[in-house]
């Protein structure tokens, strides 16, 4: 028996009511915040000059000034703050740029900071003295690391700065050896964080060579033999020199900064191309400033003992009898017919502080030669 089919549903039309209209987005009145603009520049403009104005009353007031405008610990301090007490929307960096100009054009008007460095312009030591002295100071070029302290030494410049540690590579033996020929001192530090970038003026696929410094190709060796394994890799002096060859020679590429690249017209094919990610270069700051204490402070010293077994081992009770920690040590060998070694010891605290006091004058009885090189404060890693 067929079934009877069903009913069909009535269907009921419901109208919907109207959609509501979303309100309009204001108008933005470009003539008002143009007005905003202006009244702000100029009173940017009367507080940065104000800055300016009572920093160099500052400098004049001190017993002397040209030892108040080399202040490492209230730069450190300021950048401090930066990074702490930034609102925003501006970024730490662009804010701590704008600080440090201020500031570095606050010297200028008392006197143009001469400042040595391991050259040609944007390499990593040249950056590493800007952020000390911003870009109102006279920056002096030189092809090696002695000529940094040749510089300084001779009373052309007023400061130098030079590699002393890598976090990969470890110390720059050129520098601590300077430091056994001349009388000159380590007055601060700046920690910069460095990456390296592969950039061309060609495609990636195109370069047979790859310009850099020993250090910059040792800090991306792994990265190099996985990803540009047919590349013939050159050292060169410098980052700069090496971006300077990938401007002008066909096929050839460079490891650099950001900035050499912009600097040197060329584009960035792959960037941060470090192996250690927190791959770090600390830059001493050399002169004949002695810094006062700031309760976050290292110092450094040369050390020859006599060269004997055991010798070492006595003098470094020195530091676990005052209770001072010793950060860093290395060795390297003497010059010329002597047989021995110096040691660059660095350890936490200030010459003035009295168990620094102690420390020292038990290794000054140890010792054959005792160099103090200087106390300064430690410094953030700037990126």
């Amino acid at each position: 028996m067929a079934k009877k089919p069903l009913p069909k549903k009535r269907v009921t039309a419901h109208h919907s009511a109207p959609a509501k209209s979303k309100p309009a987005a204001p108008r933005i009145n470009s003539a008002a915040l143009e007005a905003d603009i202006r009244k702000t520049d100029r009173e940017i403009l009367k507080l940065i000059n104000h800055r300016a104005t009572v920093t160099s009353k500052y400098y004049q007031s001190q017993e002397s000034p040209r030892k108040a405008m080399f202040a490492p610990q209230l730069e450190e301090d300021l950048r401090q703050l930066v990074e702490t007490s930034n609102p925003g929307p501006l970024p730490a960096p662009a804010a701590r740029a704008v600080f440090r100009e201020i500031i570095s054009g606050s010297r200028s008007l008392l006197k143009t900071m001469r400042v040595a460095y391991l050259g040609p312009s944007y390499s990593f030591t040249h950056l590493a003295a800007i952020e000390r002295f911003g870009h109102s100071a006279e920056y002096i070029p030189v092809n090696n690391i002695a000529a940094v302290f040749e510089e300084v030494n001779r009373g052309h410049a007023d400061y130098g700065i030079a590699p002393i540690e890598n976090s990969t590579d470890g110390r720059v033996v050129d520098t601590l050896d300077m430091f056994t020929k001349l009388p000159l001192k380590i007055c601060a530090e700046v920690q910069l964080a460095i990456h390296h970038n592969l950039m061309a003026k060609c495609s990636r696929g195109e370069v047979i060579e790859v310009y850099s410094k020993p250090q910059a190709l040792s800090q991306c060796r792994d990265w190099l033999s996985r990803n540009m394994p047919q590349s013939r890799l050159i050292e060169v002096t410098s980052t700069s020199t090496a971006a300077q060859l990938a401007r002008d020679k066909p096929g050839a590429a460079a490891i650099a900064s950001r900035q050499a690249a912009a600097q040197y017209d060329l584009t960035i094919l792959v960037e941060k191309i470090e192996d250690n990610k927190h791959n770090v270069t600390r830059f001493a700051v050399i002169g004949d400033e002695t810094t006062r204490a700031t309760g976050n402070d290292k110092t450094a010293v040369l050390l020859q003992i006599p060269h004997k077994p055991g010798t070492l081992a006595e003098s470094l009770t020195a530091f676990r009898k005052a209770h001072v920690n010793l950060t860093w040590i290395e060795s390297f060998p003497l010059r010329g017919p002597e047989v021995g070694y110096y040691f660059f010891l660095e350890f936490e605290g200030h010459t003035s502080d009295g168990r620094i006091k102690r420390t020292l004058a038990d290794l000054e009885r140890r010792a054959v030669r005792l160099e103090i090189l200087g106390s300064y404060p430690r410094s953030s890693i700037i990126e």
